[in-house]
């Protein structure tokens, strides 16, 4: 919703059930390649979904960045990841997603910061919504149980 509303940028929002998962299937798909390169090439599942999608691909979590990082290597084009590194320290779900940076604010502003890069949106656009979500003030997190405010 903060994508489209405050920035016209338009996305779709993916649910990942098992990072571990994604990444079995890939690597079963590489190895049978490698094994059988006479056999026509399996695509992994998570490459199909994404096949032309123009990205970039973002991925929060409240696991640590190595979780989402391990399907990187079959994401077809720019893909970050935002997670919860280290131990919480607050007394909220909220601020503890403020600090790690997963919340929706912080989501928004990490695909800002790609399509800046990529320069699809205004340079300046990622010091706006970083301002504009108060993404340095742990006070500000409203992400709570539900998230789903990106």
């Amino acid at each position: 919703m903060l994508l489209a509303a405050d920035w016209g940028v338009r996305a779709d929002v993916w649910s990942v059930t098992s990072w571990s998962e994604l990444r079995r299937e890939a690597l079963a798909c590489d190895e049978e390649a490698f094994l059988f390169p006479a056999h026509e090439r399996r695509v992994p599942f998570l490459t199909r979904q994404l096949a032309g999608a123009k990205g970039p691909f973002v991925a929060t979590t409240d696991f640590d960045h190595l979780v989402p990082d391990q399907i990187r290597a079959w994401i077809p084009g720019d893909y970050a990841t935002l997670g919860a590194d280290g131990f919480g320290f607050s007394d909220s779900r909220a601020a503890a997603r403020r600090f790690f940076h997963i919340d929706g604010p912080s989501t928004a502003a990490k695909v800002l910061e790609r399509l800046e890069l990529a320069g699809e949106v205004p340079t300046g656009s990622l010091a706006e919504a970083i301002e504009r979500y108060r993404l340095h003030d742990v006070r500000a997190g409203t992400s709570g149980s539900t998230g789903g405010d990106t």
